[in-house]
């Protein structure tokens, strides 16, 4: 069976605009280790691998180590700015958060903050990048009310939120090392990234 990542890396890989492979970038997790949002992030970004595009991941541990933005200068060789230069660079986000009080957490807010070093760059903030996107909850409220607010930052930031965005419910503790028990949250996951590669690419061919 042809998976949707499978199909666009067929595109990817004969594609006579890109002169190096697509980037994507990962943003998200939360403060525990292995959490059920950074598998999930894991995943997608693991289906944007197989159609063909370089991917990297800043997971929980990563934004752990970002202090609260201040607008300070960045400090060379930090995980800060090591975020930013990978978010510079890339072709695409898929961004991945926990669903706290019924929107992003402040882990994951506190590293799109940084984007605003962006806001003098050629290229302001996500301008015309394709950005995916993952939220997770201990329930369905939670879910829709976190997606909701993760595209309007990434409007607010000039990005385009894919037209899928992944909703999950962990309460069924759906990840376990990895792995996703559901195929139907696997799909869904999938299609994240997939989308996120063919709106790169479709952006590149423009």
């Amino acid at each position: 069976m042809t998976t949707p990542g499978s199909r666009i890396g067929a595109r990817a890989a004969c594609s006579p605009m890109a002169d190096r492979p697509l980037r994507i970038v990962g943003i998200g997790g939360t403060t525990r280790p292995g959490s059920s949002t950074e598998q999930a992030l894991a995943l997608a970004l693991a289906a944007a691998a197989d159609a063909g595009a370089h991917t990297q991941l800043f997971g929980g541990e990563r934004l752990l180590a970002i202090p609260h933005y201040s607008g300070e200068p960045l400090v060379p060789g930090s995980d800060a700015a090591a975020l930013v230069a990978a978010v510079r660079d890339a072709d695409g986000l898929i961004l991945a958060s926990p669903g706290y009080h019924g929107s992003i957490s402040g882990l994951v807010k506190n590293a799109i903050d940084y984007l605003e070093e962006t806001a003098r760059d050629r290229r302001v903030y996500l301008h015309g990048l394709p950005v995916g996107l993952i939220a997770t909850a201990f329930g369905w409220q939670a879910t829709g009310g976190t997606l909701l607010a993760m595209r309007s930052i990434v409007h607010a930031l000039r990005g385009w939120p894919t037209p899928f965005g992944a909703a999950i419910n962990t309460s069924g503790g759906p990840f376990h090392d990895g792995c996703c028990a559901d195929p139907r949250i696997a799909d869904q996951l999938a299609l994240v990234g997939a989308q996120v590669v063919e709106f790169a690419l479709g952006r590149g061919a423009a």
